[in-house]
């Protein structure tokens, strides 16, 4: 059993306006080339492209009316009629000044507050892309199955690795029994343990890592709830997927790899599934939290080191 592009956007609301540049900057690398014509047109003017029919756009981007109705598909639209309200708007923000303009690319010679600078503007606008993605019924149902859970696996590598590591972590704080691997052996040994009452989260940016998409078929076949924290919405990785968490990134430049921003929106989603999570199970989460704050104390005091 697998999810194809129209499972993945079946039954989901059309994303609003601010949404829409997201959508963009998170799906044009999948797209076609033409279809990332089309996505880039709608982006770059959106006033433009709203008083536009969908032979004009086509014609403006050199593509077919197929494509623009495709490619508004792709970006969460039921047709080409609601991408063209979403752009109207997206123009009205941008005119009234709330839509902010972007910055350029760092450059190898540029002042180290210039690179601060750039750097906490596409933090910022990468937590905003990311949340503004989030499909909310899409977090919910994830909370549910991981407050509920017996087990938790966290599959991931790299950069991602590492995020999983920090959710595991936290939810270990909270009593919950979860384990991050980024050994791809081991992860699929562990998968082919789970079971219903289970859940298995892969975290991969590009949605095609092979290493986390194995554990990750293993648990989805042996009936655990399994969940893709992702920033390619229409990726391998969301075959296996019960839940699809999308991510926002960035643009990738040379010194500042997608592996960075990445990181950032995958830990935006990974605090929200954590404080859900937390929410969800206060009763013994508070005394577990509240417990290992207790058991760690004194590493955090002068007293208890060693000298």
């Amino acid at each position: 059993m697998t999810r194809d592009v129209k499972e993945i956007f079946a039954g989901e609301a059309p994303p609003a306006p601010a949404a829409l540049a997201a959508k963009v900057r998170t799906l044009a690398p999948s797209m076609t080339r033409s279809m990332q014509r089309v996505a880039e047109a709608v982006a770059g003017d959106p006033a433009g492209c709203a008083a536009l029919t969908v032979t004009g756009l086509a014609e403006l981007t050199g593509t077919s009316e197929a494509t623009v109705v495709r490619t508004a598909r792709i970006l969460g639209y039921p047709g080409y009629r609601d991408l063209r309200l979403a752009l109207a708007g997206l123009a009205a923000q941008q005119q009234s000044g709330r839509a902010p303009a972007v910055t350029a690319d760092i450059a190898v010679d540029d002042p180290i507050a210039d690179v601060v600078a750039k750097l906490a503007y596409d933090e910022q606008q990468t937590l905003a892309d990311t949340a503004a993605g989030l499909d909310m019924a899409q977090l919910s149902a994830a909370v549910t199955a991981l407050a509920a859970a017996r087990r938790i696996d966290i599959y991931g590598q790299g950069a991602s690795g590492l995020v999983a590591q920090d959710l595991a972590q936290k939810l270990l704080r909270i009593g919950l029994i979860a384990h991050a691997h980024s050994d791809p052996h081991l992860a699929v040994t562990n998968a082919v343990q789970l079971r219903a009452k289970d859940v298995a989260i892969s975290i991969t940016h590009s949605g095609s890592t092979g290493d986390v998409i194995e554990p990750l078929r293993v648990a989805f076949e042996h009936g655990a709830t399994t969940v893709a924290i992702t920033g390619r919405p229409d990726g391998p990785v969301t075959q296996y997927a019960d839940h699809i968490l999308t991510t926002s990134t960035a643009r990738e430049s040379e010194l500042r790899p997608a592996a960075m921003s990445s990181r950032t929106s995958q830990l935006l989603v990974v605090d929200c599934l954590f404080v859900g999570v937390a929410q969800r199970t206060y009763a013994t989460a508070a005394p577990a939290l509240s417990a290992s704050y207790e058991a760690l104390a004194h590493r955090h005091s002068p007293r208890g080191r060693s000298r």
